[in-house]
């Protein structure tokens, strides 16, 4: 069975949006309205809605950190990861956790980088060597 990921989430401004999501993050863009917009993030439908974002908090502890909870994210192969993390550095992104690797030389090793999108919206980025590596314990 073959299947895809969709979310929906409220978002302040169609057009900030389309430019992270579109221009910063590289996601297609599909259908829209004057309302909502959805994009091909990493493979999988997010629907972007005008109105109020989620409430966040930072209560999730990932090492020393607390990051922003609830999130969203995608997890994908290093080379991918280390690119992304350069645009999103060129793009002047400010990052909540600094792309960085955590798990060195252990199962489960992993680069992660968290950030929010222009309406405040959390998103975590992991990088693995391999997909194999995902699930490592």
């Amino acid at each position: 069975m073959q299947s895809l990921f969709h979310l929906a989430y409220h978002v302040t401004d169609l057009d900030a949006a389309r430019r992270f999501y579109g221009g910063v993050l590289g996601c297609r863009e599909g259908r829209s309205t004057d309302t909502w917009v959805d994009f091909d993030f990493f493979g999988h439908q997010i629907s972007l809605h005008l109105g109020q974002p989620f409430a966040v908090a930072n209560t999730g502890k990932v090492g020393n950190h607390m990051v922003p909870m609830p999130h969203l994210g995608v997890i994908l192969l290093k080379p991918e990861w280390l690119d992304l993390a350069e645009r999103l550095k060129a793009a002047g992104t400010q990052f909540v956790l600094e792309p960085q690797v955590r798990f060195e030389g252990e199962p489960g090793e992993q680069w992660t980088m968290f950030f929010y999108d222009p309406s405040g919206n959390p998103i975590e980025v992991k990088g693995f060597t391999s997909w194999d590596a995902v699930y490592a314990h």
